[in-house]
């Protein structure tokens, strides 16, 4: 029994500091998007700037983070990375110009990506073992997404307590102000669970000598790319990241298109991250009962219904029900394809040994939304402003949707035939 919990205390540790990590750099700005752009004076496009800046040093860090996570156990690379990220967080609370907070946005793209990212997947893969990979990853990223919609919430509850008057009212001074407790309480929180990490995020050392290598060599890295299963997975992953970055731009729906305040716009962002452990959780379950690779391709079709949705124009100021109908719908389809891009592992024979190698690969190239995303979608708001650039951001997430079926359908077609649950077929 003692060991079962201290199993469930490992994923909970991956869980917190999953979503830790990411919360200065993007769960403030998804929830608080309106006011980040206010109080960093910054329009669409320069934030989307900074976004790229990220994925830039992002990219180079999962090439070269991947293997690392095959080096050394997770636990120490984790802590580091939660503790670097936090420091960036108390020069956030400065409220820097907009040429620092490009600067700020490299550096967090080296410690939550080259420290952290291949390590939180391959102990999430170790702790799912060969037959609950759905579980895991959708665990994963449903306890993650909890984390940041308690997270988001108590940020929009603190923002607006300090606030002496209507929102509309107040001044910029006064908005830093209280966004500045924001950050600082994220920043503290980021510290704490790195400490949980470092003295509790432990492996049996048979299980640790197991999933790393002494050293990395290119030999292993070219045999990784043989697999058919990684260049599919390359591509499911950028398409459903797309979708992810895309939720982003919600909350200034809400405020473009139906015309909401800064809190109630952030309260729409909040309500998106209560969405995510409910169909994290929900498909991760669903999904080690069927097969995850059919799921995953579901994903894509559910996304493209809830694209077409926004970028038809059919939602309106008065109509409220349908704007929060579509949110769903485009965030089932988002938030499940998030939840099993990396579960289909097992499934593509992958060697776990070789787990972080693989990860740093597929990100490589899976998370390049980092660079263009953010900018494509700031020129798209910047240029049609209200409802019109709303539509174009959404058009681009029906075809990315599109593109994601077709791979996930493949992959599914080509490595489903293993038994649900059973022994993996050598399929590469």
């Amino acid at each position: 029994m003692q060991k079962r919990k201290s199993t469930w205390f490992f994923l909970l540790l991956l869980i917190l500091s999953g979503e830790a990590v990411f919360i200065l750099p993007f769960v403030l700005p998804r929830v608080f998007r309106p006011t980040v752009l206010e109080v960093f004076k910054i329009d669409n496009l320069e934030l989307g700037l900074c976004f790229a800046l990220y994925g830039v040093v992002a990219l180079i860090s999962y090439l070269f983070g991947g293997p690392l996570a095959d080096r050394f156990p997770p636990r120490k690379l984790i802590a580091c990375a939660l503790w670097l990220t936090a420091c960036g967080g108390l020069l956030l609370a400065t409220f820097p110009d907009f040429y620092v907070l490009q600067v700020l946005y490299g550096f967090w793209g080296f410690t939550t990506i080259f420290l952290f990212w291949a390590p939180m997947i391959k102990a999430t893969r170790v702790w799912g073992g060969a037959s609950s990979q759905g579980m895991a990853f959708g665990l994963l990223d449903g306890g993650r997404g909890l984390v940041g919609a308690l997270i988001g919430t108590a940020g929009v509850v603190i923002f607006s307590a300090l606030l002496t008057e209507e929102i509309s009212q107040t001044s910029l001074i006064e908005n830093r102000s209280a966004f500045r407790y924001v950050i600082l309480t994220c920043t503290g929180f980021l510290t704490l669970i790195g400490f949980l990490v470092w003295f509790c995020l432990k492996m049996d050392d048979d299980l640790e000598d197991t999933i790393t290598r002494d050293r990395i060599t290119w030999v292993k890295i070219w045999h990784v790319l043989k697999y058919r299963s990684v260049w599919l997975m390359m591509i499911t992953v950028l398409c459903a990241y797309v979708g992810y970055k895309i939720t982003d731009v919600f909350s200034l729906y809400a405020q473009d298109v139906m015309l909401y305040d800064q809190v109630q716009s952030a309260q729409v962002g909040t309500f998106l991250l209560f969405m995510r452990p409910v169909i994290g959780v929900s498909i991760g379950l669903l999904a080690d009962r069927m097969y995850v690779t059919w799921c995953l391709a579901l994903s894509f079709v559910i996304s493209f219904i809830g694209a077409l949705l926004f970028a038809t124009g059919f939602i309106a100021e008065t109509t409220t029900i349908l704007f929060f109908f579509s949110i769903l719908v485009v965030t089932t389809g988002v938030y499940a394809g998030r939840s099993l891009y990396f579960a289909v592992m097992e499934s593509g024979r992958i060697p776990l040994v070789l787990t972080g190698t693989a990860i740093g690969l597929v990100s490589a190239v899976g998370f390049t939304p980092d660079i263009f995303a953010g900018p494509v979608i700031g020129y798209f708001l910047d240029n049609a402003p209200g409802e019109e650039g709303h539509q174009h951001v959404f058009w681009m997430l029906a075809v990315f949707s599109f593109l994601g079926f077709i791979a996930a359908g493949y992959f599914h077609l080509r490595y489903s035939r293993q038994q649900v649950g059973g022994a993996l077929r050598e399929e590469n």
